[in-house]
């Protein structure tokens, strides 16, 4: 066996190593064919090799080396999604966007995850957050409870509760966040503090009266009454609360009988509590030092590094989609600016901190049909996986980024490299639109279910989508231009909604533990990953001796 060198890459070959008339060995005159010094393609990837293999080598394997863990949901963020959104990255920075990467796309360490759960191929937000987080599988529907609950049943709660990575990080002693661009009560944050046998069951208003009369708590008073519950449930473990929470969803916790109290005054929306309840008021009684921010200068002036605790309802419902927000003069923070406050907040305690963040708006996006908003979100996510990365160490942070499913978003076509993203199809060597057989134009992302094209122009708000009827099937598109953000691609199958898909996602991971992200896995692998590198499970149990 012979080593061959070549641009710092050492491959390994079982060759014959004889000379020729002129002294050159056949080895050096392989070596020499097969280092292409001036092929760009090849160097690029080859220093890649170099550091990816740099990076790996500094992983810390041990299990417990990771002091902070991060986990990232990009909801509904499917492999479609990362290189469209990789693509439209790339070329908004004026390169044709292939060759691009998002921040994630570098990390050493990358697999996939089956997204099905216990009741069905093709799964929703809350039985897949809640493998993420607990490590079981479980039903449609159901928020941190075992498949043995039953959908919307009260009574089968008790005895199938089960115990989030958040849960053991608080056990532990860790600082806890959840930061979102949904509401803070909608599936995916809910299920790091609330074991409800119904999603949607986000405030009182949501629930029937005879789920009320059976003691079931609605999610938003879960989360204001976390530590109680925590420590009611957990004999002997002491909880301070969830240090950080921010995200939308102010409506669940405010009286239907009052305003708001936001300062905001184009947000005075009433709240939505049918029993009379202010979960604000409630919380600030709980915690009189920690704040309560309604808007983005709050988040940006108030905050400080004395800060010890956030409660953040930046709007009466979800977020605005990034690039809405972004447009107008938003009092909303971005993801960005979310993940960096929590993280100067979190990063204050000794022992370390969990953190889980959500890209929500992906996922809504791809339900009404507009892929310029869902990637928009999806360049968003990456800029706070990046901000997380530059403000932790590697050495004892464990970053891993996922999706929870997919959907049915597709590139089809043979589009010419630098083809824009959101636009229609031209063929390698043409100038003008690919046509189909139906002698029609088409863009080369699409739906396979949904409500269908429609084009509102410059709205950047993707929910005015739902204010038109459904309109599935081939449209002429020869004089739209398909790359506005009002622009809804067109979808096969009529359906009130675009669907989740029931295709794997990625996983991407760095830092002490990540080395474990890798090859097709379950989707509860994350939960054990997470619980390895950072030894929740002992330090909860040490803290309860």
């Amino acid at each position: 066996m012979r080593s061959l060198v070549f641009l710092g890459v050492t491959v390994f070959a079982l060759l014959g190593c004889g000379a020729t008339d002129n002294g050159q060995t056949d080895m050096d005159k392989l070596s020499s064919q097969i280092s292409h010094d001036n092929n760009l393609w090849y160097r690029a990837a080859a220093q890649q090799v170099i550091g990816k293999n740099r990076l790996a080598q500094s992983i810390n394997t041990q299990a417990g080396a990771a002091k902070n863990i991060i986990l990232f949901v990009g909801d509904g963020m499917s492999l479609t999604t990362v290189t469209a959104a990789r693509i439209l990255d790339g070329q908004q920075k004026g390169i044709s966007g292939e060759e691009n990467s998002l921040s994630f796309d570098r990390f050493p360490f990358s697999g996939l995850a089956k997204t099905y759960s216990v009741d069905a191929q093709v799964a929703d937000s809350a039985s897949t957050i809640t493998a993420m987080l607990s490590g079981v599988k479980t039903d449609s529907g159901i928020i941190g409870l075992a498949e043995d609950a039953i959908r919307g049943d009260c009574s089968s709660v008790a005895g199938n509760e089960l115990v989030s990575a958040l849960d053991l990080a608080e056990i532990a002693g860790l600082s806890t966040g959840i930061v979102t661009t949904a509401r803070v009560t909608h599936a995916t944050p809910a299920a790091a503090y609330a074991k409800s046998p119904e999603r949607d069951w986000e405030g009182p208003s949501k629930m029937p009266k005879q789920a009320i009369a059976a003691g079931c708590e609605d999610i938003a008073s879960q989360l204001i009454n976390y530590e109680a519950n925590f420590e009611a449930r957990y004999q002997g473990a002491d909880s301070n609360g969830i240090e950080v929470v921010m995200g939308g969803g102010r409506r669940h916790f405010l009286p239907k009988s009052s305003q708001t109290v936001s300062d905001n005054r184009l947000d005075t929306m009433r709240g939505n509590r049918t029993d009379g309840r202010n979960l604000v008021t409630e919380w600030r009684t709980a915690y009189p030092h920690g704040l309560y921010l309604t808007d983005r200068s709050g988040l940006n002036t108030a905050i400080s590094e004395n800060t010890q605790r956030v409660l953040g309802l930046f709007s009466r419902s979800h977020l605005r989609f990034e690039a809405d927000r972004s447009q107008k003069e938003s009092t909303q923070p971005s993801l960005s600016e979310m993940t960096a406050s929590a993280l100067g907040i979190l990063d204050n305690n000794p022992q370390g901190f969990f953190l889980i963040v959500e890209a929500g708006r992906i996922d809504h996006a791809h339900h009404v049909g507009n892929a310029y908003n869902a990637l928009s979100d999806t360049i968003e996510f990456s800029k706070a996986v990046e901000v997380a990365v530059k403000a932790t160490n590697q050495k004892d942070t464990l970053i891993i980024v996922t999706a929870d499913h997919s959907h049915v978003f597709t590139m089809a076509g043979y589009p010419q490299r630098g083809n824009p993203i959101l636009g229609k199809v031209i063929s390698i060597g043409e100038s003008k639109p690919a046509l189909a057989a139906d002698n029609l134009p088409y863009t080369t992302l699409g739906y396979t279910i949904g409500r269908g094209h429609r084009d509102l122009g410059l709205q950047t708000d993707a929910d005015k989508g739902y204010g038109a009827a459904i309109a599935a099937g081939r449209k002429d598109l020869t004089h739209m231009d398909t790359s506005k953000p009002g622009f809804y691609q067109e979808a096969l199958i009529p359906r009130e909604t675009e669907t989740h898909s029931g295709e794997d996602v990625p996983i991407y991971a760095m830092g002490p533990g990540s080395h474990l992200i890798s090859g097709s896995n379950e989707q509860t692998l994350i939960f054990h990953a997470m619980n390895y590198a950072g030894g929740l499970l002992k330090k909860a149990e040490a803290a309860l001796k």
